[in-house]
């Protein structure tokens, strides 16, 4: 009997780490993969978006973050590293973060953000039937390159050119280049592009702007250059150079103006695919989303330092005045 009641003992003993570990297995847990630092705004945005949809981060699900710092070297690695954790959904941000978890993995599902133009960049097959493991929200920062461009000179009607600056490894320059151009050449305007390497290389790159008289500053969609926006800011009142982005997270941190689809708004109705692909669903069947919320943000602190008067027609269509 004391044979029996030991044998059983040490079942019971080796069989308790994995009830323990299965009752753990089911609270889903999915995989955040960012190219830029963190910001906590995004990550309330896509917490409210998973809470509308019945999940709570620390309660019926845990989420694993990971962030390159502006580092797109860094992705591959993390994209692997959440993939062997085996979470349920990888949700990415911007196009370096999608193109590392779509290379990957075949098989986790995947959510991207923040994507501009996913069908060209080779994200999905279509809008409408995406295929394979991925789908989620474009952005549409390249067809929105003209309006900033047109935003930018209403607000600073003296300017004779636009330096459009990014990252060297942002595939998306190009696109946004030929656009830029366009328009430029619509308004009476020249457009040429500026590629920063690193983040050295930032601080000589807007002296080189500043050199040229009467220059305006449109910033490409970027993590990296999300990542170093407090620099770009400082960097550009110190030389009184009117900067437009495409993310009011960038104005918040400085620059002039910033007008796009609303970052948050995309992160919170990722919340809604997550729950979808969580009940069932698989993201082929899920045609990826457009923007529908869209915001012009001016900061008239930042106009001051640099000497600007932004008019009034333009403050009037502002969605919010930073003051």
């Amino acid at each position: 009997m004391r044979l029996i009641g030991l044998a059983v003992a040490l079942a019971v003993g080796l069989l308790a780490p994995l009830v323990g570990e299965a009752q753990q297995r089911q609270v889903p847990r999915i995989g955040v993969l960012s190219g830029t630092s963190r910001v906590h705004a995004d990550e309330e945005a896509l917490r409210q978006g998973l809470r509308q949809n019945g999940h709570v981060e620390g309660q019926n699900l845990l989420i694993e973050w990971r962030y390159a710092d502006g580092k797109y070297e860094r992705l591959p690695e993390l994209a692997t590293e959440l993939v062997k954790l085996k979470v349920e959904v990888i949700v990415t941000a911007g196009t370096p973060a999608t193109l590392a978890a779509k290379n990957a993995t075949t098989l986790t599902p995947i959510v991207f953000t923040l994507v501009p133009d996913p069908v060209a960049l080779g994200v999905v097959s279509s809008l409408a039937r995406p295929g394979r493991n991925l789908s989620g929200f474009s952005h549409l920062a390249v067809e929105q390159t003209g309006k900033q461009l047109e935003l930018l000179t209403e607000a600073v009607p003296s300017l004779n050119g636009i330096v459009i600056v990014t990252d060297r490894a942002n595939p998306v320059a190009a696109v946004v280049l030929r656009e830029a151009q366009i328009a430029a050449r619509t308004l009476g305007r020249e457009a040429r592009l500026i590629e920063v390497r690193d983040a050295a290389e930032l601080e000589p790159a807007f002296t080189a702007i500043a050199r040229e008289r009467a220059r305006g500053v449109v910033l490409v969609p970027s993590s990296f250059l999300v990542t170093h926006g407090p620099r770009i800011a400082e960097l550009a009142i110190k030389r009184r150079l009117p900067v437009l982005a495409w993310t009011s997270t960038l104005t918040k941190s400085g620059t002039l103006i910033s007008y796009g689809a609303s970052t948050l708004d995309i992160l919170r109705r990722a919340g809604g695919h997550v729950d979808k692909i969580l009940k069932g669903a698989k993201p082929a069947d899920l045609p990826v989303e457009q923007p529908t919320k869209f915001e012009l943000v001016i900061n008239l602190k930042t106009a001051k330092a640099i000497g600007l008067t932004i008019p009034r027609s333009v403050l009037l269509r502002a969605d919010q005045v930073i003051e």
